[in-house]
């Protein structure tokens, strides 16, 4: 069976708001929403084929794109390859253009509504930004909170409070307070026992690759609603996330590291490789910062993590 490539685009308006359309009741997954978009042509790009799909199902010119994610499904009748794009600018006013309804949805609703499975890892794309803080370790807890308060005025949406030392009852009350201080303005996720998962509701949680190892075979330990990400470092470990189902990874490290001196850094070329392989949102960790971010998301990848390059300086 041929994978039928297709384009299709997250479309943010000025309000930061999702376009999404309702397929047709006859088509492939009818009823359902999905992100616009359209077969690839032979003779096209995914620019091409993206930029006229959304000119004659939207009535849209668009103006700024770039890739977000590619997504490889097999249904039982159909198999495809999504390739996912943000645009970010375009001109023209967005209409049903093919009749279909559409909706302006904020990112945080999108879960609400019903999309085909394929979709799944969009929706995740969709909803969060493409960087991710690491904490540094070191600081004692008023300067780590003063650097997180500053980081998320900064504009961080997404952020990992390290527990270098495990199970840390220090870290424990540490993460109370950082809970208290992301609430309503930046996704936090912590480190730790699965044991602690119940204390925390509004966490995310970061699990080590040790403990993906661990516990990859037992299934998602908590629901959907909830974020849950994990260390990876090669395609091993990639299929144990994939696995688990977990929302997305950090893949490390892609370049020489002053944390971790002695890891076999990556490459660009190698990373590459592995995010294509992987049909989740993954984030770039190890020698990398803000700088990286276009190049990471030309590759595939969501974004950057890392941990000197987004701590605000004092």
């Amino acid at each position: 069976m041929k994978r039928v490539h297709v384009a299709a685009a997250v479309i943010r308006g000025a309000d930061n708001r999702i376009l999404i359309a309702r397929r047709g009741d006859t088509q492939h997954q009818g009823g359902l929403w999905e992100f616009p978009g359209g077969k690839v042509e032979a003779d096209e790009t995914v620019h091409t084929a993206l930029a006229r799909e959304l000119r004659e199902e939207l009535g849209i010119e668009v103006s700024q794109a770039r890739p977000l994610i590619k997504v490889q499904h097999d249904y039982a009748d159909k198999q495809v390859l999504l390739d996912v794009w943000e645009v970010s600018a375009f001109t023209g006013e967005a209409h049903g253009a093919e009749g279909q309804p559409l909706a302006w949805v904020k990112a945080r609703e999108l879960p609400g509504y019903e999309f085909p499975e394929a979709n799944r890892p969009i929706v995740t794309a969709a909803s969060l930004p493409g960087e991710y803080l690491i904490t540094p370790d070191g600081l004692d807890n008023p300067t780590l909170l003063r650097g997180m308060q500053k980081a998320i005025a900064g504009g961080i949406k997404l952020l990992q409070l390290r527990a270098p030392n495990g199970y840390d009852p220090q870290y424990r009350d540490l993460a109370v307070d950082a809970v208290g201080l992301c609430a309503g303005k930046a996704q936090l996720m912590l480190k730790g026992p699965l044991e602690w998962l119940g204390d925390f509701p509004s966490a995310g949680w970061h699990l080590t690759s040790a403990q993906l190892r661990k516990y990859a075979s037992k299934g998602r330990p908590f629901p959907q609603e909830r974020w849950l990400a994990t260390s990876c470092h090669n395609a091993e470990e990639l299929a144990l996330a994939q696995q688990m189902g977990v929302d997305f990874v950090t893949l490390s490290p892609v370049q020489p590291t002053q944390t971790h001196p002695d890891a076999q850094p990556l490459g660009w070329d190698q990373a590459r490789g592995l995010v294509e392989s992987f049909n989740q949102p993954v984030f770039l960790l190890g020698g990398l910062g803000p700088q990286d971010q276009a190049k990471a998301w030309e590759i595939g990848a969501q974004g950057v993590a890392g941990i000197r390059a987004f701590w605000p300086s004092s």
